[in-house]
């Protein structure tokens, strides 16, 4: 019997994107400062699960989900609420799984479906398709088949895991993963986190990126990727695209913990250090996690400056005085 392969070829690009993104690697570990900041890496987390739920329609703000994950009450939809939790239960694990075992894989999907599906961390028994909001982009193969395709593509990169670069098997398994579709729901959010189990056995680091969030930027490419490797019947589109959107995450991590310490005032620091990444804040709300009560004082010591150094974004950016305006840490 022939020997399971995926079908892909390696490319230019590809090589290209592999070398930046592993120099780019180079960078933050020389740095060592994403270890040094626990902060940084728990927003991050909670950027991959918000991006990684809200591609499947999940409703709640990040500032929700920090809310759900920190333990406050939300008022959302009961199934949102859970998917957060189960959410932020699979990503803490991740340092514990083997990414080359199919029983792992299944126990993760356990966890990701607790309370959402009956039999969570099965494979599916019907018929099951890809879908970009109401669009269908393909139908599945047949659940028959699903337990073989799995186990070819497990047996694969057991086989190929010191051959095939991780970036470039990562990607492969997401595309493989999301074509055969084998389960009944949770595929999308199981497939980005086993991409980054992947990657996070190469470079701990990963861990704590959020490819999701570069994703979710791009979800409607993300989708239309997928439906054409289906039409080509190889991977090799979906393989760049994952690759370029690591690279360009990447970029922002770097400027995230370069920031230099010495351009920032004590006040801008103490900013910073009350806001979480991707929250957006209102001036009252800064003031009053700062214990500040002059709104001229907050502004000429510690927002213009953040704002001058770009460190903090207005939301509304071509109406600076909106009663609107709020405020992110980028």
């Amino acid at each position: 019997m022939k020997e399971y392969k995926p079908p892909y070829s390696i490319t230019e690009d590809m090589l290209n994107l592999v070398s930046s993104i592993s120099e780019k690697m180079g960078k933050i570990d020389v740095y060592h400062n994403l270890d040094a900041k626990p902060h940084l890496r728990r927003n991050n987390r909670i950027k991959s699960i918000h991006s990684s739920l809200k591609i499947e329609a999940n409703s709640l703000s990040i500032g929700e989900v920090k809310d759900v994950i920190d333990g406050r009450i939300v008022f959302g939809a009961k199934r949102e609420i859970q998917e957060v939790k189960n959410a932020y239960e699979a990503y803490n694990m991740i340092r514990k799984l083997d990414p080359f075992s199919l029983k792992d894989l299944k126990r993760i999907h356990g966890i990701m479906e607790k309370f959402l599906e009956e039999k969570a961390g099965e494979f599916r028994h019907g018929e099951e398709g890809v879908f970009n909001g109401d669009e269908c982009i393909f139908v599945a193969p047949p659940p028959h088949l699903v337990p073989g395709l799995m186990t070819d593509l497990f047996s694969w990169m057991k086989k190929n895991k010191k051959k095939v670069h991780p970036l470039i098997m990562s990607a492969v398994f997401h595309y493989e993963f999301v074509f055969i579709h084998p389960f009944s729901d949770g595929n999308g959010r199981t497939a980005r986190l086993w991409h980054t189990a992947i990657l996070a056995q190469w470079n701990s680091l990963f861990e704590y990126i959020p490819i999701e969030s570069q994703i979710e930027k791009f979800q409607s490419e993300y989708y239309k990727v997928i439906a054409e490797c289906h039409v080509n019947g190889q991977s090799n589109l979906f393989i760049e695209f994952m690759l370029k959107q690591i690279n360009i995450i990447l970029d922002e991590i770097i400027i995230q913990i370069r920031k230099p310490d010495d351009i920032l005032s004590e006040y801008t620091k103490k900013l910073l250090d009350v806001m979480d990444f991707g929250v957006p804040y209102s001036t009252i709300a800064l003031m009053k996690l700062l214990g500040i009560k002059s709104r001229e004082t907050f502004r000429k010591n510690y927002l213009d400056p953040a704002l001058k150094l770009e460190m903090v974004i207005r939301t509304i950016p071509d109406k600076p005085n909106s009663k609107n305006q709020r405020y992110i840490k980028k």
